[in-house]
């Protein structure tokens, strides 16, 4: 009823970016708006007159590992660097736009090489600014 009897499992933790991002990748992440799907840095692509830093990602998907280019939103508190375990947040998915192009969201965040159980990944350092409204998750 409240999970009082379930076996409580202890998190995973990987020895370093790569090992996290693989293992991700073999759990196979459906793109869901909303959702954040574990990534890892390519490359940084440098940073556009409004403020935000792109980079190319690796996303962990469905079928495997799909390349596509993101950035962090303006006003950011921070941002990621190359070789970094990171969160991608989907806000929209184009229809009209072939994969991986149809994915449209920022980097959310900097994961932790940790995988709680039930949970999902640990996050090291929020790149949300302020200003984006947090999700309404009713219970």
């Amino acid at each position: 009823m409240f999970n009082w009897f379930r076996k409580k499992r202890e998190p995973l933790q990987f020895p370093d970016n790569a090992a996290a991002f693989a293992h991700a990748c073999s759990i196979g992440y459906t793109p869901l708006i909303g959702g954040l799907v574990p990534a890892l840095v390519e490359e940084a692509g440098g940073m556009n007159r409004d403020g935000e830093r792109r980079y190319l990602i690796s996303l962990a998907g469905p079928q495997g590992v799909m390349k596509l280019w993101s950035s962090t939103l303006k006003g950011a508190p921070g941002y990621p660097d190359e070789g970094d375990f990171i969160g991608f947040k989907i806000v929209t998915i184009a229809s009209d736009l072939p994969e991986p192009a149809n994915l449209i969201g920022y980097i959310a965040c900097r994961l932790e090489r940790v995988l709680v159980p039930g949970k999902g990944w640990a996050v090291a350092q929020n790149f949300t600014p302020d200003n984006i409204k947090p999700d309404f998750r009713p219970l």
